[in-house]
């Protein structure tokens, strides 16, 4: 994910704006926004938007004082395209609804379900850059959910009149659709004990004659008995 545009919050874009060079922090993947639509032309596939929203974090070095750390969020759009296969049955469900009491679920159809396994990136490189330079990815974000701006504690700067930072971000994820399927296993009865233990009188057995029994533990006292080195007759006292 190269050159991710940088949204500080307002106290970070401060700094930013009498930063002279920027240092690479850490990167968080807050969350993972996924939309599941059908290809129209290709019947059985799906197309699989994600939008990642990160929190992160980097020094800015103002002039020879000490590096002020800047807090910022970064956006990345994905999409791929996977197979889920075809299905059109409605589906109920007798499991509890949360905002009623004891609903069942609302009707929903059999489609294949997004989920997205993702890793905190790494942050690959950092770099500041003025306004008046063009840039490819120089997009601002149009709405923000209210659960990701509290993640930072104050307000996001979206304008960015004096200088930006674009991060170039390194990420490991795996997407898949899952489908619930009938599958035709065997299933044996309940295996429940139809008579009682014979052995009525093993509690009556003499200690001593169940020890006689029980092998003497020779690898327990002595080292293992394992072939002779080569060089044995060489070693110093050694009769082999």
């Amino acid at each position: 994910m190269e050159d991710l545009r940088f949204y500080p919050t307002q106290n970070s874009q401060a700094a930013i704006d009498r930063a002279v060079s920027i240092k690479a922090g850490s990167a968080e993947l807050l969350y993972a926004y996924i939309d599941v639509e059908p290809v129209s032309f290709h019947r059985g596939f799906y197309t699989v938007d994600v939008r990642y929203f990160y929190k992160v974090t980097a020094d800015a070095f103002v002039g020879a004082a000490r590096p002020v750390e800047v807090c910022g969020l970064c956006v990345f759009d994905k999409r791929v395209i996977l197979f889920g296969s075809e299905g059109s049955a409605k589906v109920f469900s007798s499991d509890l609804s949360v905002d009623g009491l004891d609903e069942q679920n609302l009707r929903k159809t059999n489609l294949p379900t997004a989920v997205v396994e993702v890793v905190d990136p790494i942050v690959l490189n950092m770099k500041l850059v003025d306004v008046c330079e063009c840039h490819p990815c120089d997009c601002c974000l149009s709405e923000i959910p209210p659960c990701i701006c509290s993640c930072f504690g104050s307000d996001l700067c979206f304008g960015g009149d004096g200088k930006r930072i674009y991060v170039t971000l390194g990420q490991f994820s795996i997407i898949r659709l899952e489908r619930d399927s009938q599958l035709l296993m065997p299933v044996y009865d309940y295996c429940l004990p139809e008579k009682e233990c014979a052995c009525g009188g093993c509690g009556e057995e003499d200690p001593c004659e169940i020890f006689r029994h029980v092998k003497f533990p020779v690898n327990e006292f002595f080292p293992p008995n394992g072939p002779a080195p080569d060089n044995c007759r060489e070693l110093k006292g050694c009769h082999c």
